[in-house]
């Protein structure tokens, strides 16, 4: 599993940060997987099965390091499970799988784990240090002295016991509130506040793959104004089309701050999405989407090839051979079409499964067997040429001449065969497995 911690700061005289910031960063990583739960400080998400649908664990995690940043997180950790990522992101480590899982914990402090920390002063007095010193004292005596979620919590934190989460839900609306950190007097300032709720809003759009026509900037005058200023103002922005780009939103919302003018300095900011449209996502499937404007099969292969190279980019072509092995062959896209002459072997019902080099059969009185004796059903079509094909060069050259009789054939177990006897030399009583029918 990939987990991930994102560690809020506490609030001033206080020693866990808000349940409002923790809240939105939550509703905000929803954009991420649907895993997520808050704990304590922590805001904490499982996206192994997300990693490729946001191109990769490195991509992923630099988006949520640059992202997670500008709404207020100070540490994020990765690790196989969410204790030990979220006491990653307390000691300060973002990489928990550098090394083994046991080897990291074991070096970190006490106060990374909650419940560990809250016996501090008792474990110290016993020359413990570290998670590793209280792995390493007797396990029955720390269950007889301190309470169970002592040993719960380092079970859970190590991988040796299940974890429990309850996740956020997604809200049927959106609503965000920044309480600025000092009082703002002209109103283009108030876009670096904006900013942090708007990104909240687009992870919140993210997650409803959605895109918001309107939305509504409110702010609360500060306690210090005039009567006559009144309490706040509100602004109303419409977006030509429905989007979630956070930088086109931006855009438009500082065009619209640079003409307004404050009655009074802001000392709040709130974001409410008035106007919310579902968009239609563009499919990221390098295969074609029927309702993608009829693109063609030909048009869809070309734009693979081009973004991973011709040579990755193979087609069956059909020659005009009658033997099985020539009959079709692997060409990269760009190379002209083969057309295919009329054959005596279209004539015969063909395999769908061609073995890479013919399997030879055991026989029972002159019967080939594969997981039991076959039926013979329909043949012998016999197949010969070949005379033209050389392979090698100099005197260790070979022709691939072949004199074979094919027949369908019929196993109790293995289904329809397409076996054949080799003519050409060798036993003639010898039989081999060439294909398998679908």
């Amino acid at each position: 599993m990939l987990w991930a911690a994102m560690l809020l700061p506490p609030r001033p005289d206080e020693a866990l940060p808000s349940a409002e910031a923790l809240r939105s960063v939550a509703i905000w990583a929803l954009q991420f997987t649907p895993r997520v739960a808050v704990s304590e400080d922590a805001v904490l998400m499982e996206v192994e099965a997300s990693a490729r649908l946001f191109e990769g664990k490195r991509a992923l995690r630099d988006r949520v390091v640059q992202e997670s940043r500008d709404l207020g997180v100070v540490s994020v950790a990765w690790a196989v499970n969410s204790l030990a990522a979220q006491a990653f992101a307390r000691a300060g480590l973002e990489n928990g799988f550098k090394r083994p899982l046991e080897e990291l914990l074991d070096r970190l402090p006490l106060k990374v784990l909650s419940d560990v920390h809250a016996h501090e002063a008792t474990l110290a007095r016993l020359g413990c240090r570290t998670l590793g010193d209280v792995r390493r004292l007797p396990r029955g005596g720390l269950s007889r002295r301190f309470d169970k979620s002592l040993l719960l919590a380092l079970d859970q934190a190590y991988g040796l016991q299940p974890e429990a989460h309850t996740w956020i839900e997604m809200p049927e609306t959106f609503e965000a509130r920044l309480e600025l950190l000092s009082r703002v007097e002209m109103a283009p300032a108030l876009l670096f506040g904006a900013r942090r709720l708007l990104l909240q809003m687009c992870g919140w759009l993210a997650a409803r793959h959605s895109g918001v026509s309107a939305f509504t900037l409110q702010w609360a005058h500060d306690a210090m104004r005039s009567r006559s200023a009144g309490e706040g103002g509100e602004l109303c922005i419409r977006a030509a089309e429905p989007s979630r780009n956070l930088e086109h939103l931006c855009r438009l919302l500082a065009e619209h701050l640079a003409k307004l003018e404050l009655q009074a300095p802001a000392g709040e900011l709130r974001i409410v999405a008035t106007e919310i449209v579902a968009l239609d996502e563009k499919s990221a499937s390098l295969l074609p989407d029927p309702a993608n404007d009829g693109e063609s099969l030909q048009l869809v292969l070309e734009r693979i090839a081009a973004r991973i190279g011709p040579e990755h980019v193979l087609r069956p072509v059909l020659t005009d051979d009658h033997r099985l092995e020539w009959m079709q062959m692997w060409q990269p896209l760009p190379q002209p079409r083969q057309t295919r002459k009329s054959s005596p072997a279209s004539q015969m019902p063909q395999p769908t499964w061609v073995l890479a080099q013919p399997l030879k059969l055991a026989t029972r009185g002159h019967r080939p067997m594969y997981q039991g004796v076959l039926l013979l059903v329909t043949g012998p079509h016999r197949v010969e040429g070949g005379w033209w094909h050389r392979i090698g060069q100099g005197e260790e050259a070979t022709t691939a001449h072949v004199e074979r009789d094919y027949w369908v054939a019929l196993s109790e177990h293995a289904g329809v065969l397409w076996i054949f006897q080799q003519r050409l030399g060798g036993d003639e009583t010898a039989w081999y497995l060439h294909g398998i029918f679908a």
